[in-house]
């Protein structure tokens, strides 16, 4: 199977196209200011690549919420090992300030979604949203 015919994985264990992928793949290289002072902005880098072991959706993905100094405040990829994990396994993991914790990819959108969830959450406790 080509990496360009990436599936995911139902619940039911049968296998469906991603059908939101390419929502994730046209936002690779965007840079967007999310608050009113233009202060923090999100990045988003994704590719794909061919399914490996490390990479088993086919992508290699960095979504990213920075402030105004440019401290990564959060993080969605997985470009590389995550603590108490071998050296050269990188899985997919989100960064929340100086929290990493796993991160159980599903699907484009599901990945959206948490990110977003997780950037209007740290920029609430900034005070920069209400």
């Amino acid at each position: 199977m080509s990496y360009f015919n990436l599936i995911t994985l139902c619940r039911d264990g049968a296998t469906r196209p991603d059908l939101t992928l390419d929502v994730l793949l046209d936002l690779d290289g965007q840079v967007l200011v999310v608050d009113p002072e233009g202060g923090h902005w999100v990045r988003f880098v994704v590719t794909r690549v061919p399914v490996s072991p490390e990479k088993p959706h086919g992508l290699d993905y960095s979504l990213t919420l920075h402030g105004p100094d440019g401290e990564r405040l959060v993080g969605f990829d997985n470009a590389h090992p995550v603590a108490r994990q071998k050296r050269g396994e990188p899985q997919d993991h989100r960064h929340r300030l100086r929290t990493i914790r796993p991160y159980e990819y599903q699907d484009a959108a599901t990945l959206l979604a948490d990110f977003w969830e997780t950037v209007d959450a740290v920029l609430r406790e900034r005070g920069v949203i209400p």
